[in-house]
């Protein structure tokens, strides 16, 4: 049944396993247990967690500690006075070269320089894989429903999840990424109804239909709303559809399930292009026909969980109470229709409960694609499943990337997980519900539509037709950046501007889709994402790029860096982390320290945002150190000079690499 065509040809590099260095963490930990030994030997007692703050300037020190002001309260002592006592044991403590109190009780510590910034480029040069995490983690994003092409929408679903992911195992985390593919829905149904009742075609016919079959259906799919909009009664073709596609094996699902397929590639093909890529590919078909749902209805019943609702709107219906009056929401918390259909929200519940390993059946899984890399695509499959499929499921923590409309059915699956007595799992059950996207007026106009002078922002609407492909929206930012590259450099390779261009428009699409919270609505402008200016892709690209370029003009001018790093790291990094440029030099290398425990906040926020924002900081302060004329590299004073400064270019690249892995955005050889 599945198509042969390929839709959009794959670019991007795929996801891979970011090496972060463990610094400012170990460092934090190192302190803290020299704070427990200091406070145990100078007042007898013992002290729990001990959390550090940054002052806002590297002249007030490198962290702060604040845990006079609690000891305070139990030695009924002054914090000053308890600061002062534990200063003076601290000011020896392993990496520390001097400890001040500041204000009522403050303790300021300030780091070995040279050794901290000496480690701090061990650890991003030693490339140490992450130390592995108990358990295993399943990421669930992008999900579109295969009837038409993918849109802006669902780009931001994809950015988030695959970029979570690649937070996810840059902490060592074990994960397996999960698309969900809802071939038994009602929009594949509404396909199915265009194809059969408004064009007349048969399966045969639909095989043979060429170009890009997504763009297609994307426009079949709004006039079959406009054919219902005609005529109520044309809506029973949907629910005639639905049957025939759940029961399986005659002509219609068969339809479906070539609809579905050739779709899926389709999208799979556009994620690809910004570098994304999944696990497991898991139908909503085999979780119907290997009874996924019969199972979970079977244990909800058998646990009270659900009742049959005899009389009033729901009548006939087997709903989850939820303890809530709310009757606009009655239909979130109805799993079986009166009708006997199951809803989303229902085989929802199955499908978490597999992920979680509460369920007492598994799919089958057949091989689906295998990459270039080796990378291997499996698929859910209700026939027959490879022997040698790997394991899925069973996880400690499931995080579904779901749009915010979705928030109330996605607490109805954590209720229905909870229900069956699995409290604990349920808590292990995260929704990253994010907003929508809508388009600037000029960014509507440039991708064709027609747009009032007093619209602020252009909204899109998959059932009219309504909305920006994501093709076509990537095409179009590769044509702007390769306009700017042109006029660049128009001497450049075509082939290499070419590659550079996609790489700007996926740089400009990906950080534009991060740099918000999840939970604001984006409005997106072409022309603003991709400015090679503010906060924005291309300008982390450039920052990059640019100190690359340094490194590479000090060896085209016979100063090899690797020499110039040992000489550095030989006793110049003390002399050179003091003064004006000093404190600079160290302000950018303790914010790029900073990058593990940022991860490790995005994780605990679920907001991939604060990574994003990150990044841009540690490339605004690369910028504002390196556009002094006076902290030149390539024509530093003194030998001593251009090695310390070829240590701290050396260390941003490599830790821009790692953010921007972690990002999703690559990095052209040139701009």
């Amino acid at each position: 049944m599945r198509s042969r065509q390929k839709c959009v040809n794959a670019r991007g590099s795929a996801s891979r396993t970011i090496r972060l260095p463990a610094v400012i963490l170990e460092v934090q930990r190192a302190l803290a247990g020299a704070v427990r030994d200091a406070v145990r030997e100078a007042f007898g007692i013992e002290t729990g967690n001990v959390s550090f703050q940054y002052p806002p300037r590297v002249e007030l020190g490198d962290l702060a500690l604040t845990a006079p002001f609690d000891l305070a309260k139990t030695l009924r002592r002054s914090p000053r006075d308890v600061a002062q006592v534990l200063a003076g044991r601290l000011a020896s403590a392993p990496g520390v070269r001097q400890a001040e109190v500041r204000g009522g009780g403050y303790l300021n510590l300030f780091l070995d320089r040279a050794t901290f910034a000496a480690g701090l480029h061990d650890a991003l040069a030693g490339g140490a894989d992450p130390a592995p995490r108990p358990g295993h983690v399943i990421v669930e994003h992008t999900s579109i429903n295969p009837n038409k092409a993918a849109h802006v929408g669902h780009l931001r679903n994809a950015c988030l999840g695959d970029t979570f992911v690649r937070l996810l195992k840059s902490r060592g985390h074990d994960v397996g990424v999960q698309n969900y593919i809802d071939d038994t829905g009602v929009q594949v149904a509404d396909v199915v109804v265009g194809f059969q009742h408004l064009e007349q075609k048969s399966l045969a016919e639909v095989e043979r239909i060429g170009g890009r079959f997504d763009h297609y259906c994307w426009d079949l799919y709004a006039r079959v709303g406009d054919f219902y909009a005609k005529d109520p009664a044309n809506r029973a073709l949907q629910a005639q559809a639905l049957h025939a596609i759940e029961a399986g094996g005659n002509e219609t699902a068969c339809l479906a399930a070539h609809v579905a397929a050739r779709i899926v590639d389709c999208h799979l093909a556009t994620m690809a292009r910004l570098g994304i890529r999944y696990d497991l590919l898991a139908h909503e078909s085999d979780i119907l026909r290997l009874h996924f749902w019969n199972r979970a209805f079977e244990l909800l019943r058998e646990q009270g969980a659900i009742r049959r609702e005899a009389d009033g709107r729901n009548a006939g219906c087997w709903v989850l109470p939820m303890g809530e009056g709310d009757s606009a929401i009655d239909e979130d918390k109805i799993l079986v229709r009166s009708n006997g259909t199951v809803t989303y929200t229902g085989k929802d519940i199955a499908y978490q409960l597999w992920k979680l390993g509460l369920l007492d059946r598994d799919f089958r899984y057949r091989r689906y694609r295998q990459d270039e890399d080796g990378h291997l695509l499996w698929t859910t499959t209700s026939g027959e499943g490879e022997a040698d499929a790997p394991r899925f499921g069973h996880a400690v923590a499931v995080y579904n990337v779901i749009d915010v409309g979705q928030s109330y059915p996605q607490r109805v699956v954590k209720a229905g997980v909870t229900a069956l007595g699995h409290a604990q799992a349920a808590e292990g059950s995260h929704h990253l519900a994010y907003e929508k996207v809508v388009l600037s007026p000029a960014t509507a106009r440039a991708l064709g539509y027609e747009v009032s002078e007093d619209e602020a922002a252009v909204k899109v609407s998959g059932r009219k037709g309504l909305g920006v492909k994501g093709d076509d929206l990537l095409d179009a930012l590769v044509r702007k950046a390769r306009s700017e590259v042109d006029a660049r450099d128009p001497a450049r390779a075509a082939a290499e501007r070419e590659a550079t261009a996609a790489a700007v428009a996926t740089g400009a699409l990906r950080y534009f889709m991060l740099r918000f919270s999840r939970t604001r609505i984006i409005t997106f402008d072409m022309e603003e994402a991709l400015a090679f200016t503010g906060e924005t892709g291309p300008y982390l690209q450039n920052a990059v790029v640019r100190a690359r370029s340094i490194l590479g003009k000090l060896e085209a001018e016979g100063h090899p860096v690797s020499r110039l790093l040992a000489r550095a790291r030989a006793g110049a990094l003390a002399a050179f982390l003091s003064g004006e440029e000093g404190d600079e030099a160290w302000s950018l290398l303790l914010l790029m320290a900073r990058t593990e425990e940022v991860v490790e906040q995005a994780i605990r926020a679920e907001d991939v945002a604060l990574a994003a924002k990150h990044a841009f900081a540690v490339a605004q302060a690369f910028h504002s150190y390196y556009q002094k004329p006076r902290y030149s590299v390539l024509h530093a004073e003194t030998a001593e000079l251009r090695a310390c400064r070829a240590l701290v270019v050396d260390a941003f690249v490599r830790q821009m690499d790692a953010l921007l892995g972690m990002l999703g955005i690559p990095v052209p050889e040139r701009m």
